[in-house]
């Protein structure tokens, strides 16, 4: 979920007149520097939530060397179905979203574990800070979690999220989007990033997304539909594989989304 407190009401076009410059300035020095930019100021409240002295290397405790280690045990398989946790039907469009999570050189994670959350049909979260008015969905909670497989593949059964307002400026909307966190073997490896969705034409206008200045490396962030993932009056297909390390890895929020 992001929302951000009451802020100065920008319109989009002056918001979309910063990105676009910015992406030009990214353009024009290589897009060096982090991806996604730690301050980028068309995302209003990245001003007080970015990292502002340089990391500092520290040792991990023992227990966040040795946990979590999730196995078969810990995760059934019924959780990767978020469509299926409540007495009825959730509101929406049914979809498929698996794909694979790799390593730089293209090997498959196994047994890694993947969570995901997102907003419900309307746009809206199960959390007691969203007051968005829209309708919370009884049968919809937006959680679920699984484990990849000998290949490195995962594959959750969920909802098509909606749009929502975020107030960042003024008539800002998010995305659709679906969180997506792994956890490595450990506390401290812990990775979280966004999916998106083909086509959204949100997608051009919102600034957590532009502050991959690298066009790239932005569309490491989109889901490809895939027909063959569609199942026949039942669900539509996405793709969308992780990569962990590399020069193609997928942007995570830890480098500043």
């Amino acid at each position: 979920m992001t929302r951000t407190t009451a802020l100065p009401a920008h319109s989009q076009a002056e918001i979309s007149t910063e990105i676009d410059a910015l992406a030009a300035e990214g353009a024009a020095d290589g897009h060096r520097g982090p991806q996604p930019r730690l301050d980028y100021a068309p995302y209003r409240s990245s001003l007080l939530r970015h990292p502002t002295k340089a990391p500092q290397q520290v040792d991990p405790e023992g227990i966040e060397l040795w946990a979590p280690c999730f196995g078969e045990r810990d995760v059934h398989a019924l959780e990767s179905d978020l469509t299926i946790q409540h007495a009825g039907e959730p509101v929406g469009e049914r979809m498929v979203v698996t794909g694979r999570v790799l390593d730089g050189a293209g090997r498959p994670v196994r047994r890694q574990l993947v969570e995901v959350w997102q907003a419900n049909a309307g746009g809206r979260y199960v959390h007691q800070r969203d007051q968005h008015p829209a309708a919370l969905d009884p049968n919809f909670t937006g959680m679920g979690r699984c484990l990849t497989d000998d290949d490195g593949w995962y594959r959750f059964t969920t909802i098509k999220p909606g749009p929502y307002p975020w107030k960042n400026h003024r008539n800002a909307w998010r995305p659709a989007h679906i969180h997506f966190s792994l956890f490595g073997t450990e506390f401290t490896q812990r990775t979280i990033t966004q999916m998106y969705f083909p086509g959204d034409q949100l997608v051009g206008l919102d600034p957590i997304i532009s502050s991959i200045t690298d066009p790239a490396a932005r569309e490491l962030l989109v889901a490809d539909y895939d027909h063959d993932v569609t199942t026949h009056e039942w669900a539509t297909g996405y793709r969308w594989d992780i990569v962990l390390t590399g020069t193609h890895r997928t942007p995570t929020e830890e480098e500043g989304a």
